[in-house]
């Protein structure tokens, strides 16, 4: 089922190897999750339609259509949706695990008011307060 979270609408994809995969569809000038890092994950993020800005190890790169980023474990990074249209993008973790984190903060597409109780102070709060359980280490500042 289709979550918003944080601001972004994740469409999980079933798959039979050990990783996990979304659909994730941006709108336009939404931010991102705050900075972090996993240490047993890696990450690759590929936009197919639009483009996203990435900061990557405090470096910022604009990833285009049919561009990707790898994120290898313990990599700090955030993302967002500085530009003015919809950015259509996959992510894969592996290995399989991190799911669970857009299954238990995500708001269902189905609920009222979806994309907006994504984003509330509570949601961002729980974040906050769970992310090291789902292996996302959080770094302000």
């Amino acid at each position: 089922m289709k979550r918003w979270v944080l601001g972004h609408e994740i469409t999980p994809v079933q798959v039979t190897g050990d990783y996990d995969m979304v659909l994730g569809n941006t709108p336009a000038k939404v931010p991102g999750p705050p900075p972090h890092y996993h240490s047993g994950y890696s990450e690759v993020f590929l936009v197919i339609e639009g483009e996203m800005e990435f900061v990557v190890e405090g470096e910022v790169k604009t990833v285009r259509s049919g561009e990707s980023v790898d994120l290898p474990p313990n990599t700090l990074h955030t993302f967002s949706n500085t530009s003015k249209q919809v950015c259509k993008w996959v992510n894969i973790h592996s290995p399989k695990g991190f799911l669970s984190f857009f299954e238990d903060v995500g708001v269902p597409e189905d609920e009222e008011d979806a994309v907006v109780k994504s984003i509330d102070d509570k949601i961002v709060e729980k974040v906050m307060q769970t992310a090291a359980k789902y292996d996302m280490h959080i770094k302000l500042g």
